[in-house]
């Protein structure tokens, strides 16, 4: 492995906009002996992956355009800031990506209600971003894609159709050895237009009069109906990798996120209150009460559950499909990045309260649009297939959240 490393001052990133730099066409030198090129590389999960890779030996190019993310938290780095989703970046890209043994594309707007609030430009950024990385990666032959999809794209697989009409769902455990997730993700049978919830979505009143259940981890195998159009640009990105991969050499491993938090480091814990424990932890430190947003769900506590996953388990995961991505055998390409196991929102507001010392009761305010009651992963494709697994619990999650909070 060559080991190019960035000139200037030690500890400190090189920063480049696309249109400066050597005085190549494009504006950005190639950049001799990278290995690894991660888009959104400065953002909270790329930072993780970033001081992963550099830790292993790895050279590391972090394309990034700094909307949220941190040029100080790339390290040794080499960072160009560009914008993926402008339609003329694709040759620049291919130069900064010369070289390259493998892209992790993580570079992509999340908000779900914002999604909702502006579909079109995420549709534009999320999709174009993604068209636009997949032309650099084929001008530049990059061989590996590690694509930052999410849970998002099963939309509300949780409760079934009769919900609330018999008593709490006994549902099927899933199967211990799921088959191999398939390579090209389909939506349901029969489905309505994208968007269109499944069946045995909840209304918009449902948690009033529906029974309680326990939600069932959530196999790579379930049809793929995203209810908002984040999930929506998920899903689409799924297929246009998987027919760039089918129709080239590149080999693709699409790692669908479920919800991640923690710090791997006090220095690169979560900037920004979007999520739900900085959320909680904005409010408890200002004496304000957190917010419940929807407590009328059909499950336990009423509040959504969801599997929190740790940054540091999740960063490990994109390491090993790399390497996975070297085997001359690789049986899936569709990956969940879960724990196994929910926990719902007060649960989380309480343990947050619990590693804090602060518990002020929380407020309820209406549900979200876009919100699915439920999400919680079954891990076990990547466990079987690369040999993964989440070792950090949510006090550990929320633990660490918080020494990194205290030292914003």
């Amino acid at each position: 492995m060559l080991n190019a490393r960035v000139a200037g001052v030690p500890g400190r990133p090189q920063v480049l906009k696309t249109g400066e730099g050597p005085a190549d066409e494009g504006g950005v030198g190639i950049v001799a002996g990278v290995s690894v090129v991660v888009t959104g590389g400065a953002g909270y999960i790329g930072a993780h992956i970033v001081r992963l890779l550099l830790e292993r030996g790895d050279d590391v190019v972090v394309l990034d355009d700094l909307a949220t993310g941190r040029a100080e938290r790339t390290g040794h780095a080499r960072l160009i800031r560009a914008d993926l989703a402008d339609p003329a970046v694709a040759p620049t890209l291919a130069r900064a990506m010369e070289g390259a043994d493998a892209v992790i594309h993580l570079a992509a707007r999340k908000q779900v209600g914002e999604s909702v609030q502006r579909p079109l430009w995420y549709f534009q950024q999320n999709l174009g971003g993604l068209a636009n990385l997949l032309r650099a990666v084929q001008l530049a032959s990059v061989p590996r894609l590690v694509f930052s999809s999410s849970a998002a794209v099963y939309g509300a697989p949780n409760p079934p159709a009769d919900a609330g009409t018999h008593s709490p769902a006994k549902l099927t455990a899933p199967p211990a050895n799921p088959p191999p997730a398939p390579a090209l993700p389909t939506a349901p049978p029969g489905a309505a237009a994208p968007g269109t919830p499944a069946p045995g979505t909840p209304t918009a009143d449902a948690g009033t009069h529906s029974t309680p259940f326990t939600p069932q981890p959530i196999p790579e195998t379930t049809p793929l109906a995203p209810i908002n159009p984040y999930g929506q640009t998920k899903a689409a990105g799924e297929w246009l990798a998987h027919d760039v991969a089918a129709s080239s050499d590149l080999r693709l491993a699409c790692l669908r996120y479920f919800n991640v938090a923690g710090a791997g480091w006090a220095d690169l814990g979560d900037p920004a209150a979007l999520n739900l424990i900085p959320m909680v932890f904005e409010r408890l430190t200002a004496g304000q009460p957190p917010v419940v947003f929807g407590d009328d769900y059909p499950t336990p506590d009423g509040s959504c559950i969801r599997d929190y996953v740790h940054v540091m388990d999740l960063a490990h995961a994109h390491l090993v499909a790399l390497d996975y991505l070297d085997r001359p055998t690789r049986p899936a390409t569709v990956f969940n990045v879960g724990t196994g196991t929910g926990a719902s929102v007060k649960q989380v507001i309480a343990e947050a309260a619990r590693v804090t010392g602060i518990s002020i009761p929380p407020t309820i305010a209406p549900r979200r649009p876009g919100d699915p009651p439920a999400l919680v992963a079954d891990p076990s494709t990547m466990t079987q297939t690369m040999g993964w697994r989440a070792h950090r619990t949510l006090p550990d999650i929320v633990t660490s959240a918080w020494e990194a909070w205290k030292t914003r």
